[in-house]
């Protein structure tokens, strides 16, 4: 399949790019695609959530009334899970949620996600830019003209770009990624995936192993 390359003012260069079929023309796989953004949330959660258990409350062991004969429950002392201020019975601990996932799958789920992007039009070609200085200004401007303003837009580049990273920062609805970086959920988060002649390239080279 074949993409009109634009320049950053919205205009066809007149030079297109021949898309991947093995990258970009995949039929996709969904449960590919469930696995791997299922990682790639897991990975971002803490882990860190804790209750104390009876064992770790500070309190009296003093046992609070004889084993028989009260009329109700055997408590035990003030720690105990049915009184109020007691441990919490099976509560959370620290844990890692991370798993492994084969290389294989992800690179299927990564092409798959790439390839839903190429069947919705939503994937852009754009010739390699940068700028001056960081100007959010600017890189709205560079938005508006390519007629993507207001949607969520994932622009991809080839490399670390410090002044087109710090313009997109304060956008809400924009992220900026290195080619090598891009991850299933954040192709499938976007509306609008956009991406450079080189990291396009780039991208191919690393999902074409």
């Amino acid at each position: 399949m074949e993409l009109s390359v634009l320049n950053i003012k919205g205009q066809d260069t007149g030079r297109k790019v021949v898309l991947s079929d093995n990258v970009f023309g995949v039929k996709p796989n969904d449960h590919a695609i469930y696995l791997d953004v299922k990682q790639y949330l897991a990975d971002q959660r803490q882990g860190t959530a804790k209750s104390k258990e009876r064992s770790e409350i500070a309190g009296s062991t003093r046992k609070l009334g004889r084993q028989k004969g009260g009329g109700g429950a055997r408590h035990g002392d003030i720690k105990s899970p049915v009184l109020r201020g007691g441990g919490r019975v099976f509560g959370p601990t620290p844990r890692d949620y991370s798993f492994k996932l084969n290389k294989k799958v992800k690179q299927l789920a990564r092409r798959s996600a790439l390839s839903y992007k190429v069947q919705e039009d939503a994937l852009l070609v754009v010739e390699d830019f940068t700028f001056d200085a960081p100007k959010t200004k600017q890189f709205v401007e560079v938005m508006n003209d390519l007629n993507v303003a207001g949607k969520k837009v994932l622009v991809v580049l080839p490399g670390a770009d410090k002044n087109v990273y710090l313009s997109a920062r304060n956008l809400s609805k924009a992220k900026v990624a290195i080619a090598s970086d891009i991850n299933t959920y954040g192709v499938l988060d976007c509306s609008v995936l956009i991406v450079t002649e080189k990291a396009l390239a780039n991208i191919e080279t690393v999902l074409n192993k």
